[in-house]
């Protein structure tokens, strides 16, 4: 592999790694905060995806012959950061899981276009493996930010109209969808 992409790809597989990491810890507190229980259980779901996504990025370290550490994501602190300043707001119900979602979604087009990056850099590299497994992680994270997004409409809905989704949580679905159509 040539020196200086191989530099780079390195340094940002390590700041991802350090991203993952940062957001282990971030997603049982962002699932917690949750009131809505479809978004809790996407929370956790993530969560154990994103330990899948560090154990990935462990493989292909070892694989380089690399240590993982030693790189702080600055950019993932400050998106994690944001979605605590989120929590603490008096915001409840629907409106805070509005609020959980656009965190979680800023995260997440963070980390496609950090997976987009070194999926490329090992592509030009030669690291067919590696490719693959950042593939693979991408894809996951682009599927990640679509369900966030279709769980949205129907959050950003109940928000607008002021009701709390715990008390909406008895009404059908087919009722809830059939009253915002009409």
């Amino acid at each position: 592999m040539p020196e200086r992409l191989k530099k780079l790809y390195i340094d940002e597989l390590k700041d991802l790694y350090n991203a993952e990491n940062q957001l282990v810890k971030a997603l049982p507190k962002m699932a917690k905060a949750a009131s809505s229980e479809e978004l809790r259980t996407g929370f956790e779901e993530h969560l154990e995806q994103t330990r899948g996504h560090v154990q990935r990025l462990e493989q292909i370290f070892q694989t380089l012959g690399e240590s993982p550490k030693g790189k702080k994501c600055k950019g993932m602190e400050g998106l994690v950061e944001e979605g605590s300043e989120v929590m603490e707001e008096d915001f409840e119900g629907s409106l805070m899981d509005a609020a959980l979602i656009g965190a979680a979604q800023r995260v997440e087009h963070y980390e496609i276009a950090a997976y987009g990056t070194v999926c490329a850099f090992a592509e030009e590299l030669g690291d067919t493996e590696g490719a693959s497994l950042l593939s693979e992680t991408l894809h996951e994270e682009k599927e990640t930010d679509e369900k966030l997004t279709k769980l949205a409409e129907e959050i950003n809905a109940e928000a607008n109209e002021g009701g709390e989704q715990g008390q909406e949580a008895n009404v059908p679905k087919n009722k809830k969808q059939s009253r915002r159509v009409a």
